[in-house]
């Protein structure tokens, strides 16, 4: 049984990932300064590492992603 509060994103996927799981997380990522979401190297990078680089506290991101994706449900 699954629990109702886990979270679906976790900051090891990849943004590729993200994206295939919901496409509307683009505007979230793209909300925090991840504009080049869309280039290739990007689809490769984990979230963490894309948080890094940016500079975001990756904790907090991946709190916004996984509100957004409860909310469409």
């Amino acid at each position: 049984m699954k629990k109702e509060n886990a979270n679906l994103i976790t900051k090891d996927m990849t943004i590729k990932k993200v994206l295939e799981i919901d496409e509307t997380l683009a505007d979230v990522l793209m909300g925090f300064g991840m504009h080049c979401i869309f280039c290739p190297m990007s689809q490769m990078e984990t979230l963490q590492e894309a948080a890094q680089v940016h500079e975001i506290d990756v904790d907090f991101l991946i709190k916004k992603l996984n509100e957004n994706v409860k909310k469409r449900k």
